[in-house]
C-alpha cells in the first residue's frame, strides 16, 4: 500500500496566516474531522489567500494545545501523544451509553438461549475475521462447522482459527486478572500454537532485529523497536493496562484498551500472531474494566471491510509526531460500527423470535412442551430445509451439556419435527422440508 507522505516540518517562526482565518486555528476541519496531512494537502483550503501548508500548520497549533504525553516512546525515545478534540469526547459518549456499567445492557432484551447464541457467534466471529486479517483462508461455513462441533483443524488455517477461538476463551476467563508479561506470552501460545514454522517461537519474545511489517508488494511499512527493549517495554504496557487513573493523566478507558492493540502492534514482540495478539488484548483490557457488552461484538469483523484504513491509521501515526490519535479514532469507528451491528441483531431477533413463537405457541399440542434451546432450532430449522444438526454442535451453539443436548434433540425427533438418522456410532438430525406445515399440522 501507499506510505502516506509526512507533513511539511512545522516552521520555527511563527506563519502569518491572512486575516480572517482564525477559524483555520482549530484541530479538526470544518466537517469535524481529524485528518492527516496527506489528506488535507489534497483538499480546497477553507480560506481564500491560505496555502494547504499554512492550513496544516494552523491546525497543528490547535491540536499541540490538545497533545497529552503518555507514558510510551517510540524506537527513538520520542513520546506518543493524544489529542481528545470533540469528536472524540462525542464518540466515547456514544460508546459508553452502549456499553457503560450504568447503563442496562441490551442483550438483556433478549432470552438466555439469544445471549449464549449470539456471544458464542460473536467468538466465532472474531476468531475467523483476526486470523483471516494474518492470512488464513477458508470459508466461514467450514470454519464454524469446526468450532461448533469441536473438530480438529485440518490445515494452517483452520489451525489459526481454532486457536484464536481458544485464545477468546482464555482472555475471558482472566478478564478479572491483572495483565502480566507471562499471560501475553501465554495469550500468544495459544494463538499460535502449531502454526508457526519455528516451534521455539511460540509463545517467545522475537530475538533477532530482521523483521519488519511489509505490505503485499514487499514494500516495508514499519521497523519496530530493537529485539533487547521488548522486555522492558512488555513491562511497561502492563504497568499501563494494570495502573490506576490519576488527576494529572487521566486516560479513559476505552481509549486504554484502544492504546494496548497500538502498542504492542507497534512494539511487534513476536516472530508473528502480533496482530492477533493486540487485537485479543484490546478485549482483554475491556472486559477487565467491565465493558461486558464488548464481548457481544467483533471489532475484526468491521476491520476486515476496510483493511487499508486500518493500517493507514498507524502509519498516520508514525508519520506525525506519534499522534496516536488517528489511531484511537479509527478503532472508535470501529467499536461504534460493531455496536451497531449488534443492536441490528438484537432488534431482528426480537421480531424473528416473535414470530416463530407466535406459530409454535399458537399450537396447543406443543404449548409449553418446547424450551427456547428447541425453539431456536426450530427457528433456524425453518429457515434452512434440509439442514443437518448433531448433538455436539447444538451443545456448542447453547453452551449447555451433551445430555441436554441430546434429549432437546431426541424429543424434537419424537415430535416428528426433526428426522433422525444414525451415521457411524452418532445420530444426525434433519430439518424437514415441510417443518411449517408438520408444525401446523400436530395436534
Amino acid at each position: 500500500m501507499k506510505i502516506p507522505k509526512s507533513p511539511p516540518k512545522y516552521p520555527q517562526d511563527h506563519v502569518v496566516i491572512a486575516a480572517g482565518a482564525a477559524k483555520l486555528y482549530r484541530p479538526t476541519t470544518e466537517k469535524n474531522e481529524y485528518i492527516h496531512w496527506d489528506k488535507l494537502r489534497h483538499l480546497k483550503t477553507p480560506v481564500d489567500n491560505v496555502t494547504a501548508e499554512q492550513w496544516w500548520f494552523a491546525m497543528k497549533l490547535a491540536r499541540r494545545g490538545l497533545y497529552k504525553s503518555l507514558p510510551f516512546r517510540d524506537k527513538s525515545s520520542l513520546p506518543f501523544v493524544l489529542a481528545t478534540p470533540d469528536n472524540i469526547l462525542y464518540k466515547l459518549h456514544s460508546i459508553d451509553r452502549s456499553t457503560g456499567n450504568a447503563i442496562q445492557n441490551p442483550t438483556s432484551t433478549l432470552n438466555t438461549h439469544a445471549r449464549d447464541n449470539y456471544l458464542i457467534n460473536s467468538l466465532i466471529e472474531e476468531a475467523i475475521t483476526s486470523s483471516q486479517l494474518e492470512g488464513a483462508s477458508t470459508t466461514r461455513k467450514v470454519a464454524k462447522e469446526m468450532l461448533r462441533t469441536n473438530r480438529k483443524p485440518r490445515d494452517l488455517n483452520e489451525k489459526m482459527i481454532y486457536n484464536n477461538y481458544h485464545a477468546m476463551q482464555f482472555v475471558r476467563s482472566i478478564k478479572d486478572e491483572p495483565l502480566t508479561t507471562e499471560i501475553i506470552l501465554e495469550l500468544h501460545r495459544i494463538l499460535t500454537k502449531n502454526t508457526l514454522d519455528d516451534p521455539n517461537t511460540v509463545g517467545h519474545l522475537r530475538t533477532s532485529d530482521d523483521i519488519d511489517v511489509s505490505d503485499q508488494y514487499g514494500e516495508t511499512l514499519h521497523t519496530p523497536p530493537k529485539a533487547n527493549e521488548l522486555k522492558k517495554r512488555l513491562i511497561k504496557l502492563c504497568q499501563f493496562a494494570n495502573s490506576k487513573d490519576q488527576e494529572n493523566l487521566f486516560i479513559h478507558p476505552i481509549i486504554r484498551a484502544i492504546l494496548l492493540h497500538f502498542m504492542l502492534a507497534y512494539d511487534h514482540p513476536f516472530v508473528d500472531g502480533n496482530g492477533r495478539t493486540a487485537r485479543a488484548l484490546f478485549y482483554w483490557s475491556m472486559a477487565h474494566q467491565n465493558y461486558s457488552l464488548m464481548e457481544f461484538i467483533s471489532i475484526s469483523e468491521i476491520i476486515k471491510r476496510a483493511p487499508i484504513k486500518y493500517a493507514q491509521a498507524y502509519l498516520y501515526t508514525e508519520t506525525d509526531e506519534n499522534d496516536v490519535t488517528y489511531f484511537v479514532i479509527h478503532q472508535l469507528d470501529v467499536i461504534l460500527q460493531a455496536i451497531d451491528t449488534l443492536y441490528e441483531y438484537i432488534n431482528k431477533q426480537k421480531q424473528e423470535l416473535s414470530k416463530t413463537e407466535q406459530l409454535l405457541y399458537k399450537n396447543h399440542a406443543l404449548k409449553n412442551k418446547l424450551n427456547h434451546r428447541q425453539i431456536a432450532l426450530l427457528k433456524h430449522a425453518l429457515k434452512h430445509p434440509g439442514m443437518n444438526y448433531q448433538i455436539q454442535g447444538h451443545r456448542q451453539s447453547h453452551n449447555v451439556t451433551y445430555d441436554t443436548a441430546r434429549t432437546d434433540l431426541l424429543n424434537l425427533a419424537d415430535l416428528g419435527l426433526l428426522l433422525k438418522q444414525k451415521t457411524g456410532k452418532a445420530f444426525t438430525f434433519i430439518a424437514p422440508t415441510d417443518l411449517k406445515k408438520l408444525i401446523e399440522e400436530i395436534e
